[in-house]
């Protein structure tokens, strides 16, 4: 992982996140909310696998993140385990509030995982 996102990840309350159109072939960016484990970047879908930057990114998952000016390529991995994909809800509940979850995020059966190593 490079330094200066790295150092911009841990000043950030979310990210820019940048993925391919799977019909138009264009960047689409977007702000998201995250978690970081160690060298794990984990990001849910606010409208679980209805979500359409997540489409793209089964197309493509090479995705861009962006913190702070600071930015990240890497590939989305899709987490469809049930049991995986709850303890990344509890950790955003945890780390969001479990109101701030409830009020934005309409379906939780997917999330995904970002390497940064």
């Amino acid at each position: 992982m490079q330094q200066p996102f790295e150092q911009a990840l841990s000043a950030a309350e979310e990210l820019e996140l940048t993925v391919t159109g799977r019909k138009t072939g264009r960047p689409s960016a977007r702000p998201v909310w995250f978690l970081q484990e160690g060298n794990t970047i984990s990001l849910l879908p606010v409208a679980g696998s209805d979500t359409e930057w997540l489409k793209n990114a089964l197309k493509n998952s090479t995705i861009t993140l962006t913190a702070n000016g600071a930015s990240w390529t890497g590939r989305a991995i899709p987490i469809t385990n049930p049991d995986e994909v709850r303890e990344v809800v509890e950790k955003f509940q945890k780390k969001y509030g479990a109101g701030e979850i409830a009020k934005y995020y309409s379906k939780l059966n997917v999330a995904v995982r970002v390497p940064l190593a």
